[in-house]
């Protein structure tokens, strides 16, 4: 071999460290925590023309990023994810020069240098080529706002996968997000700007669609696109994939009664600072009773919890309809209340055996249905 031939694939790149630091933050939401193969715990780089390429992939979620950086030399090179990621943002904020060899990598920024082993490039899966069949635009503060709406509903147990999704539909332009976890159940509506996207229906895994959500905020559109059993969305430079939650979701709708015997209006803030404070008093076991007096409009806060004592608090709040006496999970009341960002808030109940449903006020289609717990 000829000195002047570099044995193995080489690159070399310099880019400002918050940039890379911010490609770092976003492609490691697809870095293996628990890889098998440890290539999967690894960054792909790839420099050409003026572009740095970042790739991670868990075999469920891929995420590439596209940024721009000044290419010396092309090439590709594979370095290991948490490492690099945590010396990035140890960084001063300057130009960071990266150069790759067949197998070790520098990083040098200023006065610090680092050089780390590297992976095989021709060992790291290739990123996933997906025909799209539906796709929807949404503009990013929409998306965001009715992700973290309904996120906190999405339930945790792997045993009912497809609970740990988010139902999202078009219909009629009307886009549509649902959660539930079997105790409670959260819609969110929103038209889309596009009259003529596609209709649309894909169960998607909720804590995706929170990573998705947390990306920094811009008046740019989220793309989503199904693919047979994919899910496909691009935001900004970023392109996310990730596998569709396989199963048939609940039919929520059944849940949903044509009408109610009371409804309470309540200033959302008043509201939920009650509730804060009965729930001082309240254990888990211990439920927050409402007691609806429809004569006096007034709502009576209480909670009694054995050994420990009671608290109680009477709200002002405009009554339509009969008296009724219903209770709840606090912790569920508080997780709806603070998914409301209207002034205003409706509860509308049947009687104390069946589901409350908490409403938004015009402006913001939310809704919130609570089981409720049986009074002794």
């Amino acid at each position: 071999m000829m000195p002047s031939e570099r044995k193995g694939p080489a690159l070399k790149f310099s880019i400002n460290q918050s940039e890379l630091q911010n490609a770092l933050t976003i492609v490691m939401k697809g870095v293996s925590s628990r890889a098998t193969l440890p290539v999967l715990a690894g960054v792909h780089c790839r420099a050409t023309g003026d572009t740095l390429t970042l790739q991670t992939t868990d075999l469920k979620l891929s995420v590439q990023y596209h940024v721009n950086a000044l290419v010396e030399e092309e090439g590709e090179t594979v370095i290991p994810g948490k490492l690099v990621s945590d010396i990035v943002k140890s960084l001063p904020d300057a130009a960071v020069h990266v150069e790759a060899g067949e197998d070790a990598a520098s990083i040098i920024c200023d006065a610090a240098s680092f050089s780390l082993k590297t992976l095989q490039a021709q060992d790291f899966p290739a990123f996933p080529e997906v025909v799209p069949q539906q796709t929807i635009a949404v503009p990013f503060p929409e998306f965001a706002a009715m992700v973290k709406r309904v996120a906190r509903v999405v339930s945790r147990d792997e045993s009912r996968a497809i609970l740990t999704g988010i139902l999202v539909t078009n219909e009629n332009g009307m886009l549509r997000m649902v959660a539930t976890d079997s105790y409670r159940l959260a819609i969110t509506e929103a038209p889309l700007p596009d009259s003529e996207a596609e209709d649309f229906q894909a169960v998607i895994p909720g804590a995706f669609l929170q990573d998705i959500a947390a990306l920094p905020r811009t008046d740019d559109q989220v793309t989503i696109a199904l693919a047979d059993n994919q899910i496909v969305v691009r935001y900004q430079d970023t392109v996310f994939v990730n596998r569709r939650l396989e199963g048939t979701y609940p039919n929520y709708r059944q849940l949903l009664p044509d009408s109610y015997a009371t409804r309470v209006e309540f200033d959302t803030a008043q509201l939920a600072a009650a509730v804060k404070r009965t729930s001082l008093l309240s254990s888990t076991t211990s439920p927050i009773r409402f007691d609806v007096n429809a004569a006096s409009n007034t709502t009576q806060l209480s909670t009694v919890t054995q050994d420990v004592g009671a608290a109680q608090e009477t709200l002002a709040s405009a009554v339509e309809g009969e008296d009724v006496v219903v209770a709840f999970n606090y912790a569920y009341v508080l997780d709806g209340l603070g998914a409301v960002e209207t002034d205003r808030v409706y509860l509308e109940a049947q009687d104390s055996r069946r589901p409350g449903i908490f409403k938004a006020d015009e402006g913001e289609n939310f809704l919130y249905l609570v089981m409720p717990v049986r009074l002794s």
